[in-house]
C-alpha cells in the first residue's frame, strides 16, 4: 500500500509576545491538532506545543537546512531582530551560537513556503514601535517597505512570496485555513493581495458583521468609551477601513474588538501600532473624519453623513451616546384580526 507523505510544517518564535500561538490554541470546530490531522500536516515543532529538547530540535533544523529532511511549510511568529547594526546578534537561537535571522534565511530557502504569522512577522508590528533599538520588522516587510530579512523579489521554492497572515493577534482559522490550502496545493498567487495576505479573510472588511451597523447607517455616534454607538466618528475606529472578517467569523465562536466594545484599530495591515494619535480618537480636519471607509470620495460622505444624520430615529440618536438601551425598538399595531 502506497504511503502518502504528510506535509511537514515548522514554527518557531521571534521577536514577540507569542500571542498568535495562543491564539492558535484556541482553535476549535476542528481543535488545533484534529485540523492539523485532517489537512494531512505533520507539525515537525513548535517551541511551546513539542515535547523535544534542544539537542534534538537543533539536529532537525540543520537536517533541514542540509537537505537532509523535507520541510513544506515554515511558520514564523513574531518580528525579526535585526539588532546591533543589522548582525542579529539580539537574537541568538539558543544553543546554535546564530543569529536568529541567519536560521530563517537558511530555513526559508529549503522549506516550500514560508509564511509570516501575526503583524509582527509580517511587517514588524508591535516590537518595531518606538525607537526600534532592536532593529525589529517583518519576514519580507519593513512596515509599508518591501524587503526586510528577505529581499522584495524573494520567492520560495514553492514559487510564492512570504505569506504575510496578519493580525494582532491572528485568528486561528486564519493560519489553519492557510496550511490546509497549501497542505491540498490549492493555494497560488492570485489568493494573495497586495500585501501577500490570504484573500481569504482580507476580501472582506472588518465592518462587514459588526454589531454596531445600524449606529454607523444613520451616524449615530458614540462620545466616550461603553456609548452603544457607531466608534468611527469619535472614539477612532478603523473598521470600515480595516481587511479582516472578525465580525464574519469571530474569536472563540463570539468574540470580536467591536464586540467587546473596542474601536478596531486595524491591526492586519503595517504600522498600525503607530497611528500618530491615540487609538480611541478620531483625528478630524474640520470636523471631518481624516480616514474615510474605503473607496468613498471625501464629498460623498460628507452628503450621506449629513441626510443620514437628519434621518436619525430617536431610539438611535438616544442610544447612542448611552451604556444601556433608552428606548426600545416599537412595534406597531396592525387593525383588525
Amino acid at each position: 500500500m502506497e504511503t502518502v507523505e504528510r506535509f511537514t510544517l515548522l514554527w518557531l518564535q521571534s521577536g514577540g509576545c507569542g500571542g498568535c500561538s495562543m491564539s492558535l490554541l484556541n482553535a476549535e470546530s476542528p481543535d488545533l491538532y484534529n485540523a492539523l490531522d485532517l489537512a494531512g500536516i505533520e507539525l515537525l515543532w513548535h517551541p511551546s506545543l513539542s515535547e523535544a529538547g534542544s539537542e534534538e530540535f537543533i539536529e532537525l533544523i540543520r537536517s533541514i537546512v542540509q537537505g537532509r529532511r523535507r520541510l513544506d511549510a515554515l511558520c514564523i511568529e513574531g518580528s525579526l531582530m535585526r539588532g546591533p547594526q543589522g548582525t542579529g546578534r539580539f537574537h541568538m537561537l539558543a544553543g546554535t551560537g546564530r543569529p536568529m535571522i541567519d536560521w530563517v534565511r537558511d530555513l526559508a530557502a529549503r522549506a516550500r513556503y514560508t509564511l509570516a504569522v501575526g503583524s509582527c512577522a509580517c511587517f514588524g508590528g508591535i516590537t518595531a514601535a518606538g525607537g526600534n533599538p532592536g532593529e525589529a520588522c517583518g519576514l519580507q516587510y519593513d512596515g509599508w517597505a518591501e524587503g526586510a530579512v528577505l529581499p522584495a523579489d524573494w520567492r520560495s521554492p514553492g514559487g510564492l512570496p512570504v505569506i504575510n497572515i496578519a493580525g494582532c493577534p491572528v485568528h486561528p482559522a486564519w493560519v489553519l485555513d492557510t496550511l490546509a490550502l497549501l497542505a491540498a496545493g490549492a493555494l497560488g498567487e492570485d489568493v494573495l493581495d497586495e500585501l501577500s495576505r490570504p484573500r481569504s479573510y482580507t476580501d472582506h472588511l472588518v465592518h462587514h458583521g459588526g454589531p454596531r451597523n445600524e449606529f454607523y447607517e444613520y451616524k449615530a455616534s458614540a462620545e466616550k468609551p461603553a456609548d452603544q454607538g457607531c466608534m468611527m466618528e469619535h472614539m477612532g475606529c478603523l473598521g470600515t477601513q480595516a481587511r479582516a472578517d472578525c465580525n464574519i467569523r469571530p474569536w472563540n465562536g463570539g468574540g470580536s474588538c467591536l464586540k467587546g466594545g473596542y474601536a478596531c484599530i486595524n491591526c492586519t495591515a503595517p504600522r498600525f501600532e503607530e497611528p500618530g494619535h491615540p487609538f480611541t480618537e478620531t483625528p478630524k480636519v474640520a470636523g471631518i473624519p481624516v480616514g474615510l471607509p474605503s473607496d468613498m470620495p471625501k464629498a460623498w460622505f460628507v452628503a450621506l453623513s449629513t441626510l443620514a444624520k437628519a434621518a436619525t430615529p430617536d431610539r438611535l440618536r438616544e442610544n447612542a451616546t448611552s451604556e444601556y438601551i433608552k428606548i426600545h425598538p416599537s412595534t406597531k399595531r396592525r387593525s383588525g384580526p
